[in-house]
């Protein structure tokens, strides 16, 4: 049961190279590509069952592993840092893919004019890696909607996904504008537009933002300065987990395709929220209980999670708990009762079970040096919530102040695109906040009366 890891731009190269370090660390895996000793690592208990790495490497004639995973970026600079750095002899030169000229923090760019001279390779590079697996789960995806290679080259690579595997599932974690950081001007332009574009290519999308991660880190894990490797060690700690079931032993397994089965009531509607607990730091984690009731707390809590907007304020329209390590099946199944009856936690009234589990015995790995404290147990929550229709609105408004004075828009017109793909791209935006709108509303009695009508 492989996936294939597509890492698009400098957000999702550089979250990819945080990635690869923590997988390599659960599988046992050096930097070279060869596994430790074995008899060490029994003395370790990080002795893990054989095929357990085959999700997410492929073994080699020679013995090395090699990552089943794609690096693809319109400038060289931030791959070449992977291609010099402690990682170099891990990944297969031709799953590093590079262009000459930058996309610009142009969606156009990435999409029509420099991202259409490479997509034709980088399909190239993704058909030899599929065809090394025997049963292909699906992609995931890693990527920007605020630069213009992750929003431009990933909707177009998104479509040509499509394409050639049609019904095999495309996850995409993705880093979305966040309320007052921002790291270009242009950024509701790409945003809107690559949303727009990947509605029906991607099966479900992840949101994070780098404010709201920014400040778990430092309310969290007390980091003053947290720098991008703070903030994408936490964010693989989350991804780690979403795979964790692929590759290790547990009472209960989730695999991608019911993300998407539990996760999404309606098509459209695919942007889970992503919370993570226990998020401390060393020093806190001796003077922690960290029972299964409280990290499951933990995770509905404003402050644990990765998208600022408040889940107090939408309803609950599915919610999935990833749990790993020492955890049982009892105290889940107490901790969620203890959920179901708190007043805050508001589902929708036509979704009455609510809840999907996931229960694995592979407790977290921490990279050395990392803020995160060594846990026994943790959990990844997954929640489908209308509060983050919110995130949305904000990026609208920012869409529309400048698109009602046609700024910066040239620059797209210039590179093959239409005005008219801006008034679309908005138009369903629009449309996405009124669907998130009208399922926080919709009851029962509403659609038996509109049943007895017929």
């Amino acid at each position: 049961r492989e996936i294939i890891s597509i890492h698009i731009g400098q957000a999702g190269v550089q979250i990819g190279n945080a990635c690869w370090e923590l997988y390599c660390l659960e599988h046992g895996i050096l930097p070279n590509g060869l596994r430790q000793d074995q008899d060490s690592k029994r003395q370790n208990k990080q002795w893990h069952s054989d095929d357990s790495f085959s999700t997410f490497f492929s073994e080699t004639g020679s013995g090395r592993f090699v990552p089943r995973a794609i690096f693809v970026d319109l400038e060289p600079t931030v791959i070449d840092e992977i291609r010099c750095g402690p990682y170099k002899k891990l990944f297969h030169p031709d799953q590093m893919l590079t262009g000459k000229e930058d996309a610009a923090n142009n969606y156009a760019r990435g999409h029509y004019t420099v991202g259409g001279e490479i997509i034709d390779n980088l399909m190239d590079r993704i058909r030899k890696l599929s065809d090394q697996c025997s049963a292909l789960q699906g992609f995931v995806l890693f990527n920007s909607l605020s630069g213009g290679t992750g929003s431009g080259l990933s909707s177009l690579m998104l479509e040509r996904l499509t394409v050639d595997y049609g019904k095999t599932t495309k996850l995409a974690y993705v880093v979305s504008p966040s309320p007052l950081v921002s790291t270009s001007v242009v950024e509701p332009y790409n945003a809107v537009l690559t949303t727009h574009t990947c509605f029906n290519y991607s099966d479900v999308v992840f949101l994070m933002d780098n404010e709201a991660i920014y400040d778990v880190c430092m309310n969290k894990l007390d980091k003053e300065r947290p720098t991008y490797t703070s903030l994408n060690r936490l964010i693989c700690q989350i991804i780690s987990s979403m795979s964790a079931s692929l590759r290790f032993e547990g009472a209960l397994n989730v695999d991608l395709k019911e993300f998407e089965t539990n996760l999404v009531p309606y098509p459209r509607i695919h942007f889970p929220l992503v919370s993570y607990a226990p998020i401390i730091s060393p020093e806190r984690a001796y003077h922690e209980k960290l029972s299964i009731n409280e990290i499951t707390d933990s995770c509905f809590q404003r402050s644990n999670l990765m998208v600022k907007c408040d889940p107090r304020l939408g309803k609950y329209i599915a919610c999935c708990l990833l749990y790993r390590g020492d955890v049982v099946p009892k105290d889940v199944n107490t901790a969620i009762v203890n959920m179901k009856s708190k007043r805050s936690i508001q589902f929708v009234d036509w979704c009455p079970t609510g809840f999907k589990i996931g229960i694995n015995y592979q407790p977290p790995s921490v990279v050395p040096g990392s803020d995160l404290a060594k846990v026994s147990r943790a959990v990844c929550m997954l929640s489908n919530n209308t509060a983050i229709a919110e995130a949305w609105s904000r990026l609208d408004h920012k869409f529309d102040l400048m698109f009602a004075k046609r700024a910066f828009v040239h620059w797209y017109v210039g590179e093959g695109m239409e005005e008219g793909e801006f008034v679309e791209a908005r138009e369903d935006l629009a449309a996405l906040e009124k669907d998130y709108e009208e399922i926080g509303l919709e009851s029962v009695e509403d659609d038996l009366d509109n049943y007895n009508e017929y």
